[in-house]
């Protein structure tokens, strides 16, 4: 059977981004818009503890760690900057480099050991974590939403429903062009765990799973699914989908929406496996741990427009304690 359990926090707005340790499985990283990045041991005690809280001097929109000791980690948000941070001395060290508009992602590669940045200014930024600097720089045409990266491989996720798709050791020009699956805004985009495809989702209570293999046989397999639409006065409410997480063991993947709803998908079988009791408020983040044990889950209102004034916000912690067999396909027994 799996746990629910809410962590205690301090954070005072809403949460941008949720990221487990690679080297601490209950270790969790934590952006918000008060802020603040935070370290957070959620199995600390009964309701977890937070082991540092650091000034990023502006609201956060996404973070992740750098490396893979826990030690390290790269955040960006609305002043422009990507910052640097030591997580071993609790201190903003450097910033990487700026952009014209608000840093909206941001990710690790494991492989060419790079961070990188895409802004609302439509570029994306490559840096090095071990000189602490700015190594290429790259315009796209449109807004960028979201990134997400595994092996060589960086998926963008932009304005306009555009999909783009490089080959990080060759960032001259994108090695796929994509128009979206959905016919509305792109909220995020997930890669596979295996490197074989990603997740995208939308605005509009939907979500995509596609495959970089360009041949006729791997597209085929591509498709998209209604989700996170609530029933109200014999109408359908649409969510946004504001959250993907792939279970970095078996490949299903998690989806968190705008309707305070977790649901589990296997990818591969085209089925639910799970759909977990509401939320108090809308999805904002979720993320794995490595050992693909917990789940973490930030609640948040006022998240559908990404920003909005709300009375008496609520921002909550959750982590799902998964049980040995409940993420895993039914092909796998």
């Amino acid at each position: 059977m799996s746990n629910n359990f809410e962590v205690a926090t301090t954070i005072s707005d809403a949460i941008s981004s949720v990221n487990y340790s690679p080297a601490h499985s209950t270790n969790l990283l934590v952006s918000s818009w008060d802020q603040t990045l935070r370290l957070i041991d959620t199995h600390a005690g009964t309701s977890g503890r937070e082991l540092l809280q650091i000034d990023s001097q502006a609201p956060l929109l996404d973070a992740c760690f750098v490396g893979e000791d826990g030690k390290s980690a790269a955040a960006g948000g609305l002043d422009q900057g990507v910052k640097f941070f030591d997580l071993n001395r609790g201190q903003l060290t450097s910033t990487l480099s700026s952009h014209t508009s608000a840093v909206k992602s941001i990710c690790y590669n494991t492989d060419l050991s790079t961070i990188i940045s895409g802004s609302w200014d439509r570029t994306i930024h490559l840096h090095s974590p071990q000189s602490q600097t700015l190594t290429s720089s790259h315009t796209l045409p449109h807004k960028i939403f979201s990134l997400s990266t595994i092996q060589t491989k960086l998926v963008v996720a932009m304005a306009s429903r555009s999909i783009y798709i490089y080959d990080l050791r060759n960032m001259s020009e994108p090695f796929q062009r994509r128009e979206s699956s959905l016919k509305f805004m792109t909220r995020t985009v997930r890669c596979m765990p295996n490197g074989e495809g990603y997740a995208s989702s939308s605005i509009e209570g939907r979500v995509a799973v596609e495959f970089f293999d360009p041949s006729k046989e791997s597209q085929s397999r591509k498709y998209a699914f209604k989700c996170h639409r609530q029933p109200e006065d014999d109408v359908d409410v649409v969510y946004p989908v504001n959250a993907l997480a792939f279970h970095p063991l078996y490949g299903t993947f998690a989806s968190g929406g705008g309707d305070g709803v977790v649901a589990l998908w296997d990818g591969v079988a085209k089925r639910r496996l799970r759909q977990y009791p509401k939320y108090p408020a809308s999805i904002a983040a979720m993320g794995f741990s490595t050992d693909g044990k917990h789940l973490a889950i930030a609640s948040c209102n006022g998240f559908e427009d990404g920003k909005e004034t709300v009375p008496n916000p609520e921002n909550r912690l959750f982590v799902r304690e998964m049980g040995e067999n409940e993420a895993k396909p039914k092909s796998m027994g």
